[in-house]
């Protein structure tokens, strides 16, 4: 069998490559931007789909390259894929393409309104696949992952970490939330599982570590990481707010976005995923986050 495999250079590729080819699978690197239309696709081959554009914080970029990366390039590879001999497709979608923000935990029965171009050039992709005819012996699995993080990771956890790192106390203890993370060895090893496992129900799956934390748990855990004692300053959430909308004029490390991610419920279930692969994670939420961590040191 082996393993095709779409933005091997971005950061779930980089880690799911090695990882998939430690269980003695073989990977080649799959470039949409070359002649990928004259790959050949054998019998029991499979390929899973992380090229795509990705969410982009900033607002900076234009709409349409969301849908022609992450919708036309997705259609025309699944495309190829249904007339080829390969049996396996698996697509890495995100939980924005179900929803932006949501007050209950969210489940793959969650009726999708996406908000962003970002979530809607996903959804659209998702709704491409599930639409088309599947020939007999062949699967796909839309994988949609919340928050990703492990060694190399770059975002709102490595601003923490060199937040705490530095002694700056963290100001919005005051916001009581509750999010979901997903460590990147959890994730290698689901997709792992759908590879090496059979008849597993084709469909959307949700992906996240086993348990929800508070951004305050998250500041803890990363504050012990480096024998340091957490600083959680509580600060009134209107004098904060008016501070991220101080950060979106100015440009500042806190902005409304960043607000956002950093204080809102996202609470995601990943019971449909564990129970079709019958599978336990390897990491725990905590244990996970301690890994990333550590990778910060270096």
């Amino acid at each position: 069998m082996t393993i095709h495999l779409t933005g091997s250079s971005g950061f779930v590729g980089l880690n799911l490559k090695p990882f998939l080819e430690k269980k003695g699978l073989s990977v080649s690197a799959l470039n949409l931007r070359g002649e990928w239309q004259k790959e050949v696709f054998e019998t029991n081959d499979c390929i899973i789909h992380l090229a795509g554009k990705a969410h982009d914080l900033k607002n900076t970029s234009v709409s349409a390259d969301y849908y022609n990366i992450n919708y036309e390039l997705t259609k025309e590879l699944y495309d190829k894929f249904l007339i080829s001999a390969s049996d396996r497709f698996i697509f890495i979608s995100s939980v924005k393409a179900s929803a932006d923000s949501i007050d209950e935990i969210l489940t793959e029965q969650h009726s999708p309104d996406p908000k962003t171009h970002y979530g809607k050039s996903k959804l659209m992709a998702e709704q491409y696949i599930e639409a088309q005819p599947l020939p007999a012996g062949k699967s796909y699995y839309i994988l949609r992952p919340c928050m990703i993080h492990g060694p190399g990771n770059k975002g709102n956890l490595n601003l923490l970490y060199k937040f705490i790192q530095k002694g700056i106390p963290y100001p919005l203890a005051a916001f009581e939330n509750r999010r979901s993370y997903l460590s990147i060895d959890n994730l290698c090893f689901l997709i792992s599982e759908l590879i090496n496992q059979k008849d597993v129900p084709v469909g959307i799956y949700h992906v996240a570590d086993d348990y929800a934390l508070s951004t305050n748990e998250v500041v803890s855990i990363l504050a012990d990481s480096m024998d340091k004692k957490a600083r959680l300053w509580h600060i009134s959430s209107g004098l904060i707010f008016w501070m991220a909308r101080i950060g979106d004029k100015l440009g500042l490390p806190l902005n409304s976005e960043r607000l956002k991610k950093l204080t809102e419920n996202y609470v995601v279930s990943n019971t449909k995923i564990i129970s079709a692969l019958n599978s336990k994670l390897p990491l725990s939420s905590v244990e996970g986050l301690k890994l990333t961590a550590k990778s910060f040191k270096i």
